[in-house]
């Protein structure tokens, strides 16, 4: 087991008391995390207030330097961070179709260098004979950090490297259940970036409100669920801090008449068992046309029973546990609900014996809106496949959900599918695919999805304030 400390204004700092970190694949302990206090988390909002005077006025250059210098080291010590997230999460080092833990640590690095190249010109409203106006980016302040445990380092990535980007300073606390490749990755960041403008308190739901409160705080980043994030809103009044939320999803999938079984079948696999079908933007509720629905079914079960559940540190390991007991214990009381309400499970539904929080990739058929499977995210590795043969219906139930993150449509005919992607209300559509995030561009929900988005030159404004400046002229 690695050491490790908080980090407050470039140092590692002991805590009096730790907590637990639990392997979900074999339910033993994978380090001691420092459990940081009240006080901790007020000296990491002092030390950002400090270093926000000097790093907010650093060159542009100076700060995209730094975030190229983040993600190098990033690449030099990738195999230890995708060993670290294995074992903390559960999400096997390769994984199906490559979806494991490395591929976390390339998405990270990745998203550093694209932020690092981002840029916020100054923009001019006007310019004539008697004014020149124009519109500057300004940093917040202190960024207050709140990162979840299904993607524990590619989340913190998107939260810090926009933030100090743009100029401003951060304090980052973790998921209790995946702190420590967050603490590793803030220990490297240290090294390239001047005290106090990154800092790390890891400890348990205690201290997040101390966070969210905190009058030196300017604004909250957070992704997790829309029950945290409605707490949040109320806890950041206080002083109108600025919010990014991306919540819960309960993404939708609808496959046209037209569809091509066989190609896409792969596919709507992947994006809805992605991370084991623990990601927000995981395809989550499929609907399928009653022409198509035996053959889909076929095609999805086919893939299922080829893909192998396990420790995610062992060889040829396509899906790991569900992260942690409280959420398996939804994914099972959703699947007994489906039972006893008469669904179909074509796969899976059965909890097995022996450590570790495993369920089986589970595919569930014969069921309805108004089921919890159908109604309520189980951000695990189940799928509801529902029949459908009205289009206008099916529409009409796809947004008949309090989430709106993503959706997709499945079509031979893109034209078409791209005509009806204005009909679902989420923030992101994707023509035969799900899930599918890019760094260049912006992503959020809508709903109790959150607000906000993140990536892109439209996610880095999120980061700053706009500053009119009238220069007369003559």
């Amino acid at each position: 087991m690695s050491d490790f400390g908080l980090i407050i204004n470039g140092e590692r700092v002991v805590t009096a008391n730790s907590f637990d970190v639990i392997n979900p694949a074999t339910e033993e302990l994978v380090a001691k995390c420092p459990a940081a206090d009240e006080d901790h988390v007020n000296q990491a909002v002092a030390a950002a207030k400090a270093a926000f005077e000097h790093w907010s006025q650093v060159s542009d250059d100076e700060r995209k330097a730094a975030c190229h210098k983040v993600a190098d080291l990033l690449e030099q010590n990738a195999a230890e961070l995708a060993g670290i997230v294995t074992e903390e999460q559960g999400k096997p080092l390769g994984g199906f179709a490559g979806m494991g833990s490395q591929f976390e640590l390339g998405g990270a690095i990745a998203w550093c260098r694209t932020t690092a190249e981002l840029q916020l010109p100054v923009k001019v409203a006007q310019d004539d004979d008697q004014m020149r106006v124009e519109l500057h980016r300004k940093p917040l302040g202190v960024v207050g950090s709140i990162t979840p445990w299904n993607w524990p380092l590619m989340i913190a990535i998107w939260h810090v490297m926009p933030a100090i980007r743009s100029g401003n300073t951060v304090v980052i606390k973790p998921s209790p259940y995946t702190p420590l490749s967050t603490l590793r990755f803030v220990e490297l960041a240290n090294q390239v970036l001047p005290p106090g403008v990154l800092n790390i308190v890891t400890g348990t739901d205690e201290i997040g409100p101390v966070l969210t409160g905190h009058p030196d705080v300017n604004k909250i980043v957070f992704t997790g669920s829309t029950a945290t994030g409605k707490k949040i809103m109320q806890s950041a009044s206080g002083n109108l801090k600025r919010l990014t939320l991306e919540l819960g999803g309960n993404d939708a999938g609808i496959v046209l008449a037209d569809a091509n079984v066989e190609e896409i079948a792969p596919a709507i696999f992947g994006s809805s068992f992605i991370n084991a079908g623990q990601t927000c933007a995981a395809l989550k509720r499929l609907y399928v046309h009653d022409s198509l629905y035996d053959q889909v079914c076929d095609a999805l079960l086919g893939i299922a029973n080829s893909v192998t559940v396990g420790n995610g540190l062992e060889e040829g390991i396509d899906f790991g546990p569900v992260q942690n007991q409280p959420q398996l214990k939804k994914v099972v009381e959703l699947a007994e609900d489906a039972k006893a309400n008469g669904a179909r499970f074509l796969c899976g539904g059965e909890q097995p014996e022996g450590a570790g929080y495993f369920y089986p990739i589970t595919l569930v058929a014969d069921i309805k809106d108004g089921s919890r499977l159908v109604d309520e995210e189980p951000f695990g590795p189940i799928l509801p496949i529902i029949r459908y043969s009205d289009i206008e219906e099916v529409f009409a139930l796809a947004n008949d959900n309090p989430a709106g993150l993503g959706g997709s449509i499945w079509s031979s005919d893109v034209a078409k599918a791209a005509e009806l992607a204005n009909r679902m209300e989420c923030g992101t559509v994707w023509i035969n695919n799900h899930a599918a995030i890019q760094p260049n561009v912006p992503f959020g929900g809508v709903k109790q999805s959150g607000f906000g988005v993140e990536f892109a030159e439209e996610g880095l404004e999120e980061y700053t304030s706009i500053q009119a400046v009238f220069i007369p002229k003559g």
